[in-house]
């Protein structure tokens, strides 16, 4: 074999297992890139937006609070037992309208929120610690005052 003759076969036979190696790697590679993304089930700050956040009540209490905020004319969405945005926004106008300091309505469940909320409840016969954390006292009291409604 002549020394040009080799070179081109050395540097083909390098080439088709340099392919054959790349060729690997990609498939690898596009095996692993084509399932899609796990996505994570609460990520950001702003899932809270969109989420429901019935507090501890089961549907049918949270439909008598909806049935509490739409009687008190706050409220005008569905009765579905879903607290998302929409009742807690009717939540928020209804606690700062009673001096509860809510904070700007947002439908978001936040310190204030819960601040106002306990408030709410301790102006209802409940004997809550004003502290912005949902806690046992304060579930089982918004349980207790949305125990009977519509």
């Amino acid at each position: 074999m002549r020394p040009n003759a080799l070179a081109r076969t050395l540097v083909s036979a390098a080439a088709v297992v340099g392919i054959a190696a790349g060729s690997l790697a990609g498939a690898s590679a596009g095996f692993a890139a084509s399932q899609p993304a796990a996505k994570p089930a609460v990520s950001a700050p702003g899932v809270s937006v969109l989420a429901t956040n019935n507090l501890g009540l089961n549907t049918t209490q949270a439909k008598n609070w909806q049935c509490y905020l739409r009687d008190t004319g706050y409220y005008s969405g569905a009765i579905d037992g879903l607290l998302g945005p929409a009742s807690w926004k009717a939540a928020q106008k209804l606690f700062n309208d009673l001096g509860y300091h809510a904070g700007t309505p947002d439908g978001i469940v936040g310190p204030n929120t819960i601040k106002a909320l306990q408030r709410f409840l301790n102006d209802s016969g409940y004997d809550l610690v004003v502290d912005g954390v949902v806690g046992t006292k304060t579930k089982d009291a918004f349980r207790a005052f949305n125990a009977t409604g519509c």
